[in-house]
């Protein structure tokens, strides 16, 4: 897909998975970081809370852009993490 121009519709979408592709580390840094800053309530616990949720930016943007300039683009890669082979195969059964 990075060789081949891509609509607004495509692009669209690329974006919306890029947001969600970054979203999950920053979510994950975000939560430990209130957890870190509500157990201990000091000047040192508020400088390790900002660095961890610092972290957990500059890991989902690397991610994200990572998956962004892949060949195939974030909307197959959020797809291919979102599918459930296992439910498909109790459909094909069940026929």
């Amino acid at each position: 897909m990075k060789n081949q121009k891509r609509n607004a519709f495509e692009e669209t979408t690329e974006i919306v998975g890029w947001l969600q592709i970054f979203l999950s580390p920053f979510i994950i840094s975000l939560i430990l970081a209130i957890i870190i800053y509500v157990a201990f309530d000091s000047t040192l616990s508020i400088i390790l809370s900002i660095l961890i949720l610092m972290i957990g930016i500059t890991i989902g943007i690397k991610l994200a852009n990572k998956i962004y300039n892949s060949k195939d683009g974030t909307m197959h890669f959020v797809s291919r993490v979102s599918a459930s082979p296992e439910l498909d195969e109790k459909k094909e059964d069940k026929k």
